[in-house]
C-alpha cells in the first residue's frame, strides 16, 4: 500500500536540513520502499520540509520508516504526517 509522508522542518533548520542531506538520500535509496520524493519549498525557493510517497504494508511500516529516517533522528521536523495515499495519474 502506499502511503505519503508529509514533514515540515522547524524553522531555521536549513542547516540541520543541508547537514544530513547526505544520509537522508542514502536512506531513500537503501530501503528500496520510496516512490517518489522532494522537497516543500518556501517563497524563497528554499527547501522547507519533505513528501515522501512510500510503499509499505501497512501504516506501522511507514511510521518506523519515517522514524529511522537520518532528518528525523536529527530532529528536524516540527510535525510529521503520515496518510493513506492514491495515485491517481501516471500509475
Amino acid at each position: 500500500m502506499l502511503y505519503a509522508l508529509m514533514a515540515w522542518d522547524k524553522d531555521g533548520a536549513l542547516d540541520v536540513r543541508m547537514e544530513n542531506r547526505p544520509d537522508h538520500l542514502a536512506y531513500l535509496d537503501s530501503t528500496g520502499v520510496v516512490r517518489q520524493a522532494g522537497p516543500f519549498l518556501n517563497d524563497d525557493g528554499q527547501p522547507c520540509g519533505s513528501l515522501i510517497v512510500l510503499e509499505v504494508d501497512d501504516m506501522a511500516a511507514a511510521q518506523a520508516w519515517a522514524d529511522n529516517d537520518p532528518y528525523a533522528k536529527a530532529g528536524l521536523f516540527r510535525d510529521v504526517q503520515i496518510s493513506a495515499w492514491k495515485q491517481v495519474i501516471g500509475g
